[in-house]
């Protein structure tokens, strides 16, 4: 029989891709599956709440613009970042993010600590033209989010369909969601959405 060496793996592609897969799915699990068993992973951080149905609904503006291309909300634990940022990103304050949106590319600044850090009116300055608050800004406007009015209606099944996904609305909020929205543009709620972004971590440290 001949040795299992590396010259016999690098010959026959078919072994080596068998291999690496295996490789690839011993390494995924052992690394992964704990994860689902940590409470730090899996339970929101201390007074962290489900955002309310005007921030949940800014939120899917946010992911509808494509804002997650250029911001991420993935603070690294390195030195460089939290002077800037702030406290790093654990996985618990993202629990009741579907998709969440970490991630390192960045081509305005990290996002996971931007809630309270201004004014809704500095928020709305922004988003209407970038420029007459940040003068080397790249991003566009958005400045039509003002005049789109939010659908009352779209509210309670956006809620049901992030409690099938165990985030803890109750029926209340369900029923009560609409409200919320009444009167209320795209811009409002994606000002709320961004207002509350990292709160609960930076009222912890």
């Amino acid at each position: 029989m001949r040795n299992f060496t590396h010259d016999l793996i690098e010959r026959h592609v078919g072994l080596l891709l068998v291999l690496v897969i295996l490789t690839i799915s011993v390494g995924g699990l052992v690394e992964i599956v704990p994860l689902f068993f940590q409470k730090s992973t899996t339970e929101a951080v201390a007074g962290m709440k489900p955002y309310s149905a005007l921030q949940l609904t800014g939120r899917d503006v946010y992911l509808r613009e494509g804002c997650y291309g250029c911001h991420s909300q993935m603070i690294r634990p390195f030195r460089a970042e939290t002077e800037r940022y702030g406290h790093y990103s654990v996985a618990g304050e993202s629990v009741y993010d579907h998709p969440f949106q970490w991630g390192s590319k960045r081509t305005g600044p990290d996002l996971a600590r931007v809630g309270g850090r201004y004014s809704d009116s500095w928020h709305r300055d922004h988003l209407n033209n970038p420029r007459s608050v940040v003068p080397e800004s790249n991003m566009p406007s958005y400045s039509w989010l003002a005049q789109a009015k939010l659908d009352p209606e779209s509210a309670a099944p956006k809620l049901r369909a992030m409690k099938t996904l165990g985030v803890p609305y109750t029926e209340q909020d369900i029923t009560d969601a609409g409200v919320e929205l009444a009167d209320k543009t795209e811009l409002d709620a994606l000002i709320a959405y961004l207002q509350v972004l990292g709160t609960a971590v930076k009222n912890k440290n």
